[in-house]
């Protein structure tokens, strides 16, 4: 199982990137997005309702302690400043908990988790970093989903089916 936790989340500033973490995590194969900071009902409700339209079984839930979600996986942080993500993603297997930060990430969560990964070693979105890290994790495969829509893949155009 693969779950994802999203630290401090700010409404005002962060309502696009934490549903794009959010949505990035369900696709590349994540079951659940945790996320400290503000509780942001509108950002939850927006997930879900993608998950009600498009298929798949994915939770969202706030928390105030990161740490009430740490015990029994095995937690990955993924940091500009890690080890190289290539160098352990095949290691990595069972219940893990994948960490991407936000506002600030404290810094005992370096010492809390089992691995500090980084993607590249250059400041950059940690969408994109959760997203490469999950396509690697997950063999390069992606989860199938239907729902009440499913995007028809087409080269040229939009394709829904309801």
């Amino acid at each position: 199982m693969i779950e994802v936790l999203r630290l401090g989340h700010r409404v005002s500033r962060d309502k696009r990137i934490s549903t794009h973490v959010a949505l990035v995590a369900r696709s590349f194969g994540a079951s659940k997005l945790y996320y400290t900071g503000q509780r942001d009902k509108g950002m939850e409700e927006s997930v879900l309702k993608i998950v009600s339209n498009f298929g798949g079984d994915f939770e969202i839930e706030h928390i105030q302690n990161y740490k009430e979600v740490f015990s029994g996986r095995k937690v990955v942080h993924l940091t500009m400043y890690g080890a190289d993500f290539r160098d352990y993603a095949d290691d990595i297997k069972g219940n893990v908990l994948v960490v991407v930060g936000g506002e600030k990430v404290p810094p005992e969560i370096y010492g809390d988790s089992d691995y500090n990964l980084g993607v590249s070693n250059q400041p950059h979105s940690e969408v994109a970093a959760l997203g490469v890290f999950l396509y690697h994790l997950n063999k390069f495969k992606f989860k199938k989903f239907k729902g009440k829509k499913n995007v028809i893949p087409d080269l040229k155009g939009r394709k829904i089916f309801k």
